[in-house]
């Protein structure tokens, strides 16, 4: 089941949401996200959070449309994008793209970023895209398509990364270990339409900047 969680963070009509989510099976309002959608006329199919970033008018708006809401106490030990991301798992999700998970608040955006592994660990491909970049965290392999030229970044996330490959790279590696903090990784380049990224252990983080038009 392809699903879509929008979160409460920065997205612009150029992040390319009315498309992308076009094809989605199931999406999912992460509290405040339900903004985003009300202002770009879709109706998720539920809002999760505390609902302390969502105007009553919006509210009422997704009520009056059916929209199942499921509200938690602001005191609470998981953040709304959490909420979202288990409900995602326990409802059938096989593919998931979230967005509106980045910001200028930090400590939200990487929490966000890190809780990929949970997915990622579950065999859940699972994509964080804003306007600038395609986020992902890989624990067995990844293809992520591309034209010649495109910038890519591999990023170790775990004190050791053994068993590295990457293919379809200007810098290619071949069965190589990382250690977390170093930057051999960083920009690396296509230099065809897809590019794979494996390991046999440990996790890393894939960057994709989106080219500039």
């Amino acid at each position: 089941m392809k699903t879509v969680i929008v979160a409460n963070g920065t997205l612009s009509e150029t992040d390319g949401l009315l498309s992308r989510i076009q094809h989605a099976d199931m999406v999912i309002a992460a509290d405040g996200g339900a903004v985003h959608l009300h202002r770009m006329g879709i109706v998720p199919r539920i809002i999760i959070g505390d609902l302390d970033s969502i105007p009553e008018n919006v509210l009422s708006f997704f009520k009056e449309k059916q929209v199942k809401i499921l509200k938690h106490p602001v005191r609470k030990d998981q953040t709304d994008m959490e909420l979202c991301m288990e409900y995602a798992i326990n409802h059938g999700c096989t593919d998931l793209l979230i967005m509106g998970a980045t910001s200028t608040r930090l400590d939200h955006t990487l929490a966000n970023i890190f809780l990929l592994r949970r997915l990622a660990d579950l065999g859940i491909p699972t994509t964080i895209s804003d306007a600038s970049n395609d986020i992902h965290i890989v624990v067995s392999r990844l293809t992520l398509t591309g034209r010649p030229g495109d910038l890519i970044s591999v990023i170790p996330v775990s004190d050791h990364v053994k068993g590295l490959t990457l293919e379809g790279l200007e810098y290619p590696l071949t069965d190589q270990s990382l250690c977390m903090g170093t930057t051999t990784g960083i920009s690396n380049v296509f230099t065809q339409d897809l590019a794979g990224i494996s390991l046999k252990s440990g996790a890393v983080l894939v960057i994709k900047p989106k080219a500039e038009n």
